[in-house]
């Protein structure tokens, strides 16, 4: 499962999908509970044809949880989805979203211990994911929160991401959409949006250890 990304700069979000970022500051790298910029149909509606790009918590928060839930729901199985109480509501709410990165992490047990390894994409081009999100009203004085959890599916036979995570675990791969399909995917209908979830060409992508 991918726990670590690293989101654009701001400039490369407003050239690639047309938005105006606004006030954009993300840390470099993005772990669970940090936020991370996510896009979305304008609102989070799709009664229009204009997205946006929001500021949204890495790891889902519904509105019945505590924050700290997000450390175990930055990913979900796609298998599942539909039926898990964190993420049953968004995904029946068709709230679909792109979570745009230069990078992601995973971890690599071919030498025998655990080694951090960089995905990106073969030509420098940002990768979206496919990913759900969530609103959480303000409580207690708060803040109102946007979070999100990236989709996952099996990746026992992908060339190149079945080389990551523990021996013994199965394999999965976060759900990577061509640029093409990114305005289908955030306003899929429930009927359309497992079409989405399909591997990624491992040839458009490169991946090498990172340094500590």
């Amino acid at each position: 499962m991918c726990a670590h990304i690293k989101p654009p700069r701001a400039e490369r979000i407003a050239e690639r999908f047309n938005l105006d970022p606004r006030e954009y500051t993300f840390k470099e790298h993005v772990f669970p509970t940090d936020m991370a910029p996510i896009i979305r149909p304008l609102r989070g509606d799709h009664s229009t044809e204009q997205d946006e790009v929001v500021s949204a918590m890495f790891g889902m928060v519904p509105h019945w949880a505590e924050t700290k839930l997000a450390r175990s729901t930055y990913n979900t199985r796609s298998e599942t989805t539909a039926t898990k109480p964190s993420f049953r509501n968004a995904w029946k709410r068709r709230q679909f979203c792109i979570v745009p990165v230069e990078e992601f992490y995973e971890p690599s047990y071919e030498t025998g211990k655990a080694v951090k390894w960089g995905i990106r994409h073969v030509h420098g081009e940002l990768l979206g994911i496919a990913a759900i999100w969530e609103f959480k009203p303000a409580e207690n004085n708060g803040a109102p929160l946007i979070s999100f959890s990236m989709l996952t599916i099996n990746a026992d036979e992908h060339p190149l991401m079945k080389r990551f995570h523990k021996p013994e675990d199965e394999k999965r791969s976060i759900v990577i959409l061509k640029p093409e399909q990114y305005d289908a995917w955030i306003n899929a209908t429930l009927e359309e949006a497992p079409t989405f979830l399909q591997p990624y060409p491992a040839k458009e992508l490169h991946a090498e250890p990172v340094a500590r």
